[in-house]
């Protein structure tokens, strides 16, 4: 473990000073040197992922597929999505343009005494030799970030206007491994400005937040494979699997309540562990695996129309976001 983070750590320092820096130079950004080799290791880690996509999930696609694609120009629009947030052009937009708001506001809240909590130090006391641990330390945040996921994405299934942007993510009828980060712009920016801010006030360190994110979104990208999988009988408790999160994408299932028709809800909202939606009611271990899409959009339901394109995709969620759509 301790070499790989070595390595890591030998590519980002040399990825930064061969690419980045002479870049950052060239364009007068001298003064934002750290900030650029914290971004040098999102895009090494951008990389990395989208190479397990196309080295390990997307072979798997091939060997077990739920289903046949037959739409590979929707599949196309989603590769550009990743591609946005894996190659760090949407953090780019978000450091922009609202980094320098946090750091006010943190700023200000530690010189009235606030300035959050380290979290790991408050639990290494409990178990010695377990609870201090690094590894232990990177499990308490996977929980504490996927736990503000999950409510997260209840509240994108519970209100009209942010249901509005989400389904941008749902819409997708020929889902697979790019499909996670298929999601309205808006969308994102409100889900990461919440990470963000969690990750302040718990105090987890950048390297831990890199790589918890690192791990969320590889578990993510596998999630929504297109691929016939199922972790077993205990697996499918212990870590959220494509049989398990596609359920969460069926038609009807995954974005209406138990009420029916024009009702929002949903099952299996965890990103990472069901067992939030096992404590909260919200998990269905059910195996049969329907289409994925949302109701309105079969043309028996109304035939709407959710955008074939990255931007007619973003400008309808923002009309249905104020009722126009």
């Amino acid at each position: 473990m301790d070499f790989l983070v070595q390595l890591f750590g030998q590519v980002q320092q040399w990825l930064f000073e061969t690419v980045v820096q002479p870049l950052l130079f060239a364009l007068g950004g001298g003064s934002i040197l750290e900030d650029g080799y914290n971004a040098t290791g999102w895009l090494l880690v951008g990389l990395l992922q989208i190479a397990v996509l196309v080295a390990v999930i997307g072979p798997l696609e091939r060997w077990r597929p739920v289903q046949a694609i037959a739409d590979r120009r929707a599949v196309r629009i989603d590769v550009i999505y990743t591609l946005i947030h894996q190659l760090g052009l949407f953090r780019i937009g978000m450091f922009f343009a609202f980094d320098p708001l946090w750091n006010d506001l943190w700023g200000a809240l530690a010189v009235h005494g606030f300035a959050g909590w380290q979290l790991d130090q408050l639990v290494a006391p409990w178990w010695p030799g377990v609870t201090d641990t690094a590894l232990a330390a990177f499990v308490l945040y996977l929980l504490v970030f996927d736990f503000v996921n999950y409510l997260l994405h209840r509240a994108q299934h519970q209100f009209e206007w942010w249901w509005a942007l989400h389904a941008v993510h749902h819409s997708q009828r020929d889902m697979t491994m790019w499909t996670d980060r298929r999601n309205h712009l808006l969308d994102s920016v409100l889900t990461d400005i919440v990470i963000a801010q969690v990750g302040h006030l718990v105090g987890v360190p950048p390297g831990q937040f890199v790589a918890a994110t690192a791990f969320a979104l590889l578990v993510e990208n596998f999630s929504h494979a297109n691929l016939r999988l199922s972790f077993g009988l205990i697996g499918e408790r212990l870590l959220v699997s494509p049989r398990f999160h596609r359920l969460h994408h069926a038609i009807g299932l995954g974005h209406e309540s138990t009420a029916g028709k024009g009702t929002l809800g949903g099952c299996n909202f965890a990103v990472l562990f069901p067992v939030w939606d096992a404590l909260f009611g919200t998990a269905d271990f059910r195996s049969p695996v329907g289409p994925t899409g949302i109701r309105d959009q079969l043309p028996e339901e109304g035939g709407r129309d959710y955008g074939r394109g990255f931007w007619a995709q973003q400008r309808l969620g923002l009309l249905r976001m104020i009722g126009r759509g």
